[in-house]
């Protein structure tokens, strides 16, 4: 089927970032606040400063530290037979418990090892939000949120499904930031996406989300979804920027009678921000471009789901967050620096991408 008719009604959706839910972040992200602050990359084992955007202190705790957050996030998810055949959940997620494990070797303590692996945790939140069996499991670096809501409207459009819930979380622990610093894109500069500059940079965030999709008429609708990986390079994409224009096309075609704006990827990155900036300004020559990962970090595999619950609340407040941390020049003209009003909008795209050219893109709509 086409992707173009592959949508899906958003019932419900919420995030969890350092500055709250949904419309707390947005209000923090239209005053132009950042959630980053400079953070030994090992936490208590010290490092070096970099930027990190935390709801706590990032070394692991028994139980993990991100089961009161996702607690306080689940309270907000519509009632029903969660886990069920006609109600599954899909959970996505980049890390997992991953920190668990850093922390069993830190400590020698066995009791992180019953959350330390994705089967692990997963069922830890089985366990703790009273899902049933069905539980499908998506893990694809940063575009596992969009393969979570892809896989959820195949779902509901073959009939497999009445409801469907999306659910991503990504915490920072001492192994993922000492990870993403030894690649030196993590370091001591705050990011500024895509801004030209000499040294690239990114920030790491804490972030959570939950989407429930339906078939039933909804305010806001994802109307299609774009899925393309380049298969290129363990970390790089193309130098030409064919994957990131592939991953557009179709989302550009199903947009094509509509006024849009774009939240891009954006973390901070030089070559791929440029790919992708450029990308977009071809595709999407007169609609604005933004990136809030300056203020709330990347929040990885979780983005595209935290990223989709801050634009729905935007939507609903009627302004449209700029760029946090960008600075012109820019890589395309088309970059908003400032927030806007979403008045005569009446659709978004938003893009995530991920290690080795993977790439995802939806479109946003709403009444």
């Amino acid at each position: 089927m086409p992707a173009d008719q592959l949508s899906a009604g958003i019932e419900a959706c919420d995030c969890l970032t350092p500055f709250g839910d949904a419309p707390a972040t947005v209000a923090a992200l239209l005053a132009g606040r950042r959630a980053l602050e400079l953070t030994p990359a090992l936490g208590r084992d010290g490092g070096d400063p970099v930027p990190l955007a935390l709801t706590g202190p990032m070394d692991e705790t028994l139980p993990p530290r991100w089961v009161p957050g996702l607690r306080q996030l689940a309270s907000g998810i519509p009632a029903a037979a969660w886990g069920s055949a006609r109600a599954p959940v899909i959970v996505t997620s980049s890390n997992f418990g991953v920190g668990s494990l850093y922390a069993f070797i830190r400590s020698h303590d066995a009791r992180h090892l019953a959350y330390g692996t994705p089967f692990k945790s997963v069922d830890l939140l089985r366990t703790e939000f009273d899902w049933g069996e069905h539980v499908h499991v998506f893990s694809h670096a940063c575009v596992s949120a969009h393969l979570g809501l892809a896989h959820a409207a195949r779902l509901l459009h073959a009939d497999l499904a009445d409801r469907v819930l999306v659910f991503s979380f990504d915490f920072i622990s001492p192994f993922v930031a000492g990870g993403f610093h030894s690649l030196k894109i993590l370091n001591a500069l705050m990011p500024m996406p895509y801004a030209v500059r000499e040294t690239g940079s990114i920030g790491l965030g804490d972030g959570a989300a939950f989407a429930v999709l339906t078939r039933k008429a909804a305010s806001y609708r994802i109307a299609s979804n774009s899925l393309y990986n380049e298969m290129f390079h363990f970390t790089g994409n193309r130098p030409d920027g064919s994957g990131f224009a592939a991953c557009m096309a179709s989302i550009a075609t199903a947009a094509a009678a509509r006024r849009v704006w774009i939240k891009g990827h954006g973390t901070g990155t030089l070559e791929a921000g440029r790919l992708e900036a450029e990308a977009i300004a071809r595709r999407f020559p007169d609609a604005p471009l933004v990136s809030w990962k300056g203020s709330l970090g990347h929040t990885l595999g979780s983005c595209g789901l935290v990223e989709l619950a801050v634009a729905v609340a935007a939507l609903r407040a009627g302004r449209i967050p700029g760029t946090v941390g960008g600075a012109a020049p820019s890589f395309s003209d088309t970059v908003a620096l400032a927030p806007f009003d979403s008045a005569g909008f009446d659709g978004a795209v938003l893009a995530s991408n991920a290690f080795g050219g993977a790439h995802a893109a939806l479109l946003l709509t709403h009444d």
